[in-house]
């Protein structure tokens, strides 16, 4: 009698196929990942290092340790879930023999989820720039100074979602509005796989809402773009041709006015491109005032060159052109990708179909939920195209 009631009461708290089902995707996730072969890989590019004269070649050197450390990290997550899968199993167990509580039982459940799904949403994330850092931008449309303050909005969006993953985030060149907000701003967000779960920020961004600038408290409609790229180190190799760059600077003023009227540390790269496959060209415009030292600005401005040219190879070979020709969309209905509907209280992502409430919480950078709706997206779209 008290074995049938412990397993009605284990029914109300998280049933037998929801603890089939973390068994079971933990077993799948061993198989998808290859853990038993990233195991012995691990330990022979380790052996490596050990090599006599390994760091001679310092930028090398760091490549290895990378990859090194990358493998380790899929057998961590991995292991991660596997002992917490081996935990609710323990603790359904001794549920049955009254050892724990429900509650207790239900937090490891969460737990586990949890961990499950962040380790399938990192397995999306197979494709060569996925694991990179990344440069994100965002530049105002037409309205003036409600969509240079929607611009703002979004910067503070991508900056809290960063800070709350842990991710370094970066201001490289900033220009205010012209009464408020921002007219454009690059960031450099640094951290494990930043390109691969931002990618999907690419496009226009529409925001409804009763203006704070508008005397006659009327709906208005803003647009933002955002253009993001992966953030690429020494590692690769990037062709540029100096004969096609030219240089100005210019005396850059930081949030506080710092620097200005004193040192043109302020650097703007211009690169004449021409697109190897279809011939057009255009000038690349790279502004950087990071820090007041110029050739560092100097150097940074190179990498995002190097990082923008890399995206333009790496989203032809994926045959997605709308991304490479991104940059010269209007921006206006035609290309949004998302919208913000403060009134109504709804965001909504118009490729996957995934929408939110939640509108404070967005804003706040919660937006894990359309960031994973949109990975899963395209990762059925690549199977169905395979």
């Amino acid at each position: 009698m008290q074995s049938e009631q412990s397993i009605y009461i284990l029914e109300k708290m998280i049933t037998i196929d929801q603890l089939k089902e973390i068994l079971d995707r933990t077993e799948a996730l061993k198989r998808y990942l290859n853990i038993d072969a990233k195991i012995i890989q691990v330990e022979e590019e380790q052996l490596r290092t050990q090599a006599p004269g390994f760091w001679d070649d310092p930028k090398k050197a760091e490549a290895q340790m990378k990859k090194v450390k990358g493998l380790q990290a899929w057998i961590d997550g991995y292991k991660e879930v596997r002992a917490l899968a081996d935990e609710l199993q323990l603790a359904v167990d001794f549920f049955k023999e009254e050892l724990v509580t429900e509650k207790e039982v239900d937090d490891i459940y969460q737990k586990s989820l949890s961990a499950i799904e962040s380790l399938e949403l990192k397995n999306m994330l197979r494709e060569e720039a996925d694991s990179m850092d990344c440069v994100l931008k965002i530049n105002s449309g037409a309205g003036g100074t409600e969509s240079q303050d929607w611009s703002q909005m979004l910067m503070r969006m991508y900056m809290r979602w960063g800070e709350e993953n842990g991710y370094k985030v970066t201001i490289a060149n900033l220009q205010d509005g012209d009464e408020a907000g921002i007219k454009q701003v690059t960031m450099e967000i640094e951290g494990p796989y930043a390109y691969g779960y931002l990618k999907g920020e690419n496009g226009v961004h529409r925001l409804v809402r009763v203006s704070p600038y508008n005397a006659q408290g009327k709906r208005m409609t803003s647009f933002a773009s955002v253009f993001v790229t992966p953030l690429i180190d020494d590692s690769i190799e990037v062709e540029i041709s100096p004969a096609l760059i030219t240089w100005d600077t210019f005396r850059s003023g930081g949030a506080g006015g710092q620097n200005v009227n004193k040192v043109e540390s302020g650097v703007r790269l211009r690169y004449q491109f021409k697109d190897p496959y279809t011939g057009v060209e255009e000038e690349i415009l790279i502004e950087n005032t990071e820090t007041r030292d110029q050739p560092k600005n100097k150097e940074r401005a190179l990498q995002h060159l190097r990082s923008i040219l890399y995206d333009k190879e790496l989203q032809h070979r994926m045959a997605e052109q709308e991304k490479v020709e991104a940059g010269k969309k209007k921006i206006e209905w035609g290309s949004q990708i998302r919208s913000y509907v403060f009134d109504d209280r709804r965001v909504k992502d118009h490729r996957t179909g995934h929408q939110t409430s939640d509108v404070t919480g967005v804003m706040d950078g919660k937006i894990d939920g359309f960031i994973k709706s949109y990975l899963m997206s395209f990762a059925e779209s690549s199977e169905n195209n395979n």
